[in-house]
């Protein structure tokens, strides 16, 4: 990524848990998907920021400590309580949120929080009805403290339109086909696009076709 000419470098869940035999969303214990964080930033010059899921079930402190010592720069943090199948209420999930700000803050540590919306993962509702509710919730993680909003798997144009110009701040959308190309996300004012765990698909999608293809 740093030879393609990238100026910083994401980890995703889904690529890191896959490649150490794991599932995604916390299926992988959190102490190795930060040790491979770490071996990451070690391993490039430019900034790391980390899909660190829902924290592991870390307490804050811990978990700024944890980040700290591995040398990201930054974080995404998922509303998801993987142990109970559920999505935080906005109010829990933003004072769990400002308490990541704050230790990071006690610690002189300038995290970058991407707080992720969850609520259109799997959602059956229209995306234009799932949208107020978002933004409710982008409201209340910017703020606590979040630099950035993640309404993951948001991707009808009117909607990402509507989320981007009420959201109060920064948004990162995942690119998925149907949300349309970079230019065109740049254009609705997104600013950050993230590819998730898309590429690690296409890769291993493509080691497939080729070991077929040994046959």
């Amino acid at each position: 990524m740093v030879a393609a000419g990238f100026p910083v470098v994401a980890t995703t869940s889904g690529g890191v848990a896959s490649s150490l035999g794991y599932e995604d969303h916390e299926g992988a214990p959190g102490d190795e998907m930060l040790a491979v964080a770490a071996r990451i930033a070690r391993s490039v010059e430019v900034p790391v920021t980390v899909d660190a899921e829902a924290g592991y079930g870390l307490e804050p402190a811990d978990l700024v400590a944890a980040l700290s010592d591995a040398g990201v720069a930054g974080c995404n943090l998922e509303e998801t309580d993987h142990a109970n199948e559920r999505i935080r209420d906005a109010a829990e999930q933003g004072d769990w949120l400002r308490r990541v700000r704050e230790a990071a803050a006690a610690a002189e540590f300038p995290l970058v929080i991407n707080a992720r919306i969850d609520v259109f993962l799997a959602a059956a509702e229209p995306e234009g009805d799932l949208v107020p509710d978002a933004l409710e919730r982008a409201e209340a993680y910017l703020a606590a403290g979040a630099d950035c909003v993640y309404p993951i798997a948001l991707r009808e144009r009117d909607a990402v339109r509507t989320f981007v110009s009420q959201a109060g701040g920064p948004v990162n959308i995942l690119a998925l086909p149907q949300a349309g190309s970079v230019a065109e996300l740049a254009e609705l004012g997104v600013a950050r696009i993230s590819w998730g765990s898309l590429l690690h698909r296409e890769s291993i999608e493509q080691f497939q076709q080729r070991l077929a293809a040994l046959v």
